[in-house]
């Protein structure tokens, strides 16, 4: 790994290590935590101790992030294009179902969720932003699959692996694509605890700007099947009105 994208990867592992940890760390906990030498750390921390974004607390010489990052995260957040496009969609999609509505995208061969609002339940399906879900086991990955031809859906899932995240993920190229052809013909896309175990997801695909992406609703498998024929309904909705525009 090159020294630049180390040291970047470093200054994440060090904010990840504070979001874990919720607690002010000594330089050597940190160290520990992000496996790299005191001595770099140290570097670093003052560098970050300079620009803002730690400060020294008076407990043992620990250290804690200033809400620096938050606020800076934050301005960046509420003028994503998409975002502002999505986010009141996908907030009436989460109000209607009551289960949590994801946004998601293709991201170096596997789904990056941009934006996840967690369902209304006190049981209910839970992730962040910015993870990274597989292709083949996640609704959205499937959606996004599916809008492909024959011969690119072909190319691509002879170059990409098909672990089995769970018990029930369908692992066999040619059985994902049969799930993936009767999904495009039915309209949407399903996974049944093929990504996490009792959970189950729906989506649909859709282009917004030039920007290809999916959403999904997803909840506990129970409470999806039962539910099943609403939330498609309320889901082709919410696709619907981001394609006419009327998002806002």
């Amino acid at each position: 790994m090159k020294s630049e994208t180390r040291t970047a990867a470093r200054v994440l592992d060090v904010f990840e290590t504070f979001g874990a940890r919720r607690a002010p760390l000594s330089v050597s906990e940190i160290a520990r935590a992000i496996g790299a030498p005191v001595s770099s750390c140290h570097a670093l921390i003052r560098t970050l101790q300079g620009r803002g974004y730690l400060y020294s607390t008076t407990s043992r010489h620990r250290l804690y992030p200033t809400r620096r990052l938050h606020y800076i995260a934050q301005t960046i957040a509420e003028h994503d294009p998409l975002l502002e496009r999505v986010a009141p969609v996908l907030g009436h999609l989460r109000d209607q179902t009551r289960e949590t509505a994801i946004l998601g995208k293709l991201d170096n061969r596997a789904v990056v969720y941009l934006e996840v609002m967690e369902g209304l339940h006190t049981v209910r399906y839970t992730s962040r932003a910015g993870e990274h879900k597989p292709l083949h086991s996640s609704a959205i990955g499937k959606a996004l699959l599916g809008i492909l031809e024959d011969e690119p859906l072909a190319e691509l899932l002879r170059v990409i692996k098909l672990p089995a995240v769970t018990a029930k993920t369908l692992t066999d190229p040619r059985r994902l694509r049969a799930d993936l052809r009767e999904s495009a013909a039915r309209g949407y896309f399903i996974t049944r605890g093929e990504n996490v175990a009792d959970v189950m997801a729906i989506a649909v695909s859709l282009t917004i700007d030039d920007e290809v992406v999916g959403i999904a609703v997803a909840g506990p498998i129970h409470r999806m099947e039962a539910n099943l024929d609403s939330y498609v309904q309320q889901l082709q909705a919410a696709r619907q009105a981001l394609l006419s525009g009327h998002g806002g």
